[in-house]
């Protein structure tokens, strides 16, 4: 073997990983939304459990990738730790579905049809799919998916290359002794641990481990204690992941390594007790890519039966591995982790989103209450919510921002951007909520009363605003495009009685029935709650525009009001059911 060799074994192995990662990402977009209804339906059951792990790992080509992924669940509290485990078990099995692909590349045949099974023969046609899909398709899933035949054609042709790269070296000596010292099985758990652990990718070592069988040089009995070793390595990305989080993210980390030491330890002592005694010549013979793939998977499967009962126990012993401190940990409300799956990261903003909104909604209420009733403790509750919203918005924004520098599909970049514009509109509302609560303080403050009159025209207006709210919010919360339709009409009544209010309000002050001092306020208060309105209205037609993957929230609410006889009769109702009390023949203000 020549540095000519040396250079194309590189340029292979790149090549290799490389293909892994690109097809993984495309995948992992193309799949998104059904991989977190995958992984949001999961339950205590074992079995779901087992099936999502294997489904989602055999999905992004990486058990490393679903383990992280899983720490980040258990970090952020959408996952408990006994989920957890049964994710981790059926990612290990998930995991083999890559060396079975890699297998294809060792078929060899004279037969027509066969030779058609061979990765070289039809790899050159899906990379010319591929890559006019990527280029020429005007959908982010038509690009998705030729990135995932161009993935898959650059992983195979790194593993042709890498196989062509060593063929030389099945005459070498020291090439041979080398795989002779693994034959020791200890040995050969610490090489397949340390391979994996620095390439943080099982399935890429599983297929190196393929290339260099290709051989002949490799024999069952030095690559069966490889197999095992390359499980253990793989744990080394999940506990990096959980370094810093919390105690259940550590645990779920722990676990993964705890269930692939032990398995590893239960099998690699039988493997040695079987080669002792029996000395099956089976371990003799030089392994091929089918075998280490065969191998893989029995092993993989075997683990996961064994442990699979004992999960409880698993649970319990890595809980007193990392017990509980006195006080209880908070789970980070968004985790970096998870923003490998731009899915998952905005399923995880939007259920920060919805304490955002409700944090606002809550300070609104507590301020539109102090206008008519004012007391210390709601307006510091009001103070504190619009601190705790303002201090979300910058959490969501920072970690949108992040998700966003990724190569994102379509429907999730819609999304994105619309969490990017309602976590502004919520800020906005809680802000208003306090403006609302000083103008209360400042009628405390100065010893002004509102009439009887005045009093019922903003009991109608404060209704209307918190109708629009819930209209609004139901929207948001459940994605719910008829109460998104709704809210614009109720935004325009509000629009109507915002402005019919300053009316009746200049028509006291004529007459000498309302103080300079009092109408200030009401004019603050009632701008204050038509632009909460406003703020409703544009968090409604960002759930429109997500559903319709547009941006142009102005256009939609055109649409809206052009929308013909239903906008107008919704509109009459609204009218009608948030008229005004009638003006009093004498009033004082």
């Amino acid at each position: 073997m020549d540095i000519f060799n040396l250079l194309d074994l590189i340029g292979g192995l790149c090549l290799f990983l490389f293909g892994m990662s690109l097809m993984g990402q495309a995948l992992e977009r193309s799949a998104g939304d059904r991989l977190k209804i995958l992984l949001g339906k999961l339950t205590t059951n074992r079995i779901a459990g087992l099936a999502a792990g294997l489904c989602v790992t055999a999905v992004v080509q990486s058990s490393s990738a679903t383990t992280v992924m899983v720490v980040g669940f258990v970090n952020s509290g959408l996952m408990t730790l006994r989920q957890a485990i049964n994710v981790i078990m059926g990612a290990n099995v998930g995991t083999t579905v890559t060396a079975w692909i890699l297998s294809l590349a060792g078929i060899s045949s004279g037969n027509f049809f066969v030779k058609l099974l061979k990765p070289s023969s039809f790899t050159p046609i899906l990379a010319l799919v591929g890559i006019g899909l990527y280029m020429f398709a005007k959908t982010s899933r038509k690009r998705d998916v030729g990135m995932i035949l161009l993935g898959f054609a650059t992983l195979m042709h790194g593993m042709e290359s890498m196989s062509s790269a060593v063929s030389g070296l099945r005459s070498l000596p020291e090439f041979q002794n080398m795989f002779v010292a693994f034959a020791n099985p200890l040995l050969g758990v610490l090489a397949g641990a340390f391979l994996t652990a620095v390439i943080q990718s099982s399935s890429a070592s599983v297929g190196i481990l393929q290339a260099l069988a290709s051989t002949g040089a490799v024999t069952y009995g030095a690559a069966i204690p490889i197999i095992m070793g390359q499980n253990i390595g793989t744990c080394v990305t999940a506990m990096l992941s959980a370094i810093g989080a919390n105690k259940n993210a550590k645990r779920a980390a722990l676990v993964h390594l705890s269930f692939n030491v032990i398995g590893t330890a239960v099998w690699l002592s039988a493997f040695y007790i079987v080669k002792r005694i029996l000395l099956p010549p089976l371990l003799e013979e030089a392994a091929d890519m089918t075998g280490i793939a065969l191998f893989h998977s029995v092993f993989n499967i075997l683990c996961t039966a064994i442990m699979l009962p004992f999960a409880d126990r698993l649970e319990t012993m890595v809980q007193k591995m990392i017990p509980n401190s006195e006080c209880m940990e908070q789970t980070e409300e968004l985790d970096d982790r998870l923003l490998g799956t731009p899915a998952l990261a905005l399923a995880q903003c939007g259920r920060v989103m919805d304490t955002m909104a409700r944090t606002a909604i809550s300070a609104l209420k507590g301020s539109m209450s102090s206008v008519v009733k004012l007391n210390k403790e709601t307006a510091q509750q009001v103070r504190d919510l619009e601190e705790e919203t303002d201090r979300l918005e910058d959490v969501l924004g920072t970690y949108l921002l992040k998700l966003t520098s990724s190569q994102l599909g379509e429907n999730e970049s819609a999304r994105a951007t619309g969490y990017m514009k309602l976590i502004g509109d919520y800020e906005r509302i809680a802000d208003h909520a306090v403006n609302i609560l000083e103008s209360a303080e400042e009628l405390e403050q100065k010893g002004i009363g509102f009439s009887e009159q005045a009093k019922k025209e903003y009991e109608v207006i404060a209704n209307a605003v918190e109708d629009i709210l819930r209209l609004s919010y139901a929207a948001f919360k459940n994605e719910d495009l008829r109460a998104a339709r709704r809210t614009e009409p109720l935004e325009q009544v509000v629009d109507e009685l915002r402005e019919t209010l300053r009316t009746n309000h200049i028509l006291r002050l004529q007459k000498g029935r309302c103080s300079v001092d009092a109408g200030f306020v009401w004019l603050e208060l009632l701008t204050n709650l038509e632009r909460v309105s406003d703020h409703c209205s544009n968090i409604a037609g960002c759930v429109l525009d997500m559903a319709e993957h547009t941006m142009n929230i102005h256009q939609n609410q055109r649409r809206l009001r052009d929308s013909g006889e239903e906008y107008e009769q919704e509109l009459r109702e609204l009218r009608l059911k948030y008229r005004l009390p009638l003006q009093a023949t004498a009033e004082k203000q």
